[in-house]
């Protein structure tokens, strides 16, 4: 299945480099470009993209914002992948929290870039997950840092639940997951499903991102 993609920059060259790498994979098209913020949002529901392209810095509406508004309702469909030039960015770490299912640094080559959109179109796994670690931990310990709402509570998951929300945060895929613990891949996506439900998060990022948030896994070594 073709991944259909948006590109959401300021920067013209940006658009039409990335735009020119990801056309030359046979399995994505790029459907649109967008030039700030709310373009990206208007392109969102007229054309609807699997993955978006998010650049945080731009005119009228900037990138967490306009990450916001995407992911925000509850029937969003459109993943948001992070565009930054410094991967320990405190925008990049706000645009996680808004929604965003990873991000990528501008000077990512072409196979990184097709495979961070194919990942993130996927849901399968957090995105680079040693610099997505280091930054989730860098900003989490903030203190005040507002946190992300959920209903649930760490207390309502299950030992395996907890123990597996601990190695989402750490960075692990569902297929180290499942060799760490030695069970089925299938009963690993079968956890990690339940603990987005309990928790009411909505994917892999934000419970990583609650993971620390909640106390559950403290950043140490940063």
């Amino acid at each position: 299945m073709t991944v259909r993609v948006l590109i959401a920059d300021d920067q013209v060259m940006v658009r039409q480099g990335f735009t020119v790498l990801l056309n030359a994979e046979p399995d994505i098209e790029v459907v649109g470009q967008a030039v700030d913020g709310l373009d990206a949002v208007a392109m969102v529901a007229e054309l609807a993209p699997d993955v978006v392209l998010m650049d945080i810095r731009m005119p009228r509406l900037g990138g967490i914002e306009a990450t916001r508004r995407i992911t925000g309702p509850a029937d969003a469909a459109a993943k948001v992948l992070v565009l930054t030039t410094f991967d320990l960015d405190e925008y990049v770490y706000e645009a996680l929290r808004a929604g965003a299912s990873g991000f990528l640094l501008k000077d990512a080559s072409a196979e990184e870039l097709a495979h961070a959109v194919r990942v993130v179109a996927a849901g399968d796994a957090l995105l680079a997950p040693n610099l997505t670690k280091r930054l989730i931990a860098e900003y989490a310990r903030l203190a005040g840092a507002p946190k992300i709402p959920a209903k649930g509570r760490i207390g309502d998951l299950t030992e395996r639940e907890t123990e597996v929300l601990s190695l989402i945060a750490q960075g692990l895929s569902n297929a180290e997951i499942a060799a760490g613990l030695v069970v089925a891949e299938q009963t690993v996506k079968t956890h990690v499903g339940r603990i987005l439900v309990k928790l009411s998060l909505r994917d892999r990022t934000q419970a990583a991102v609650y993971a620390y948030e909640s106390g559950l896994i403290r950043p140490t070594g940063y």
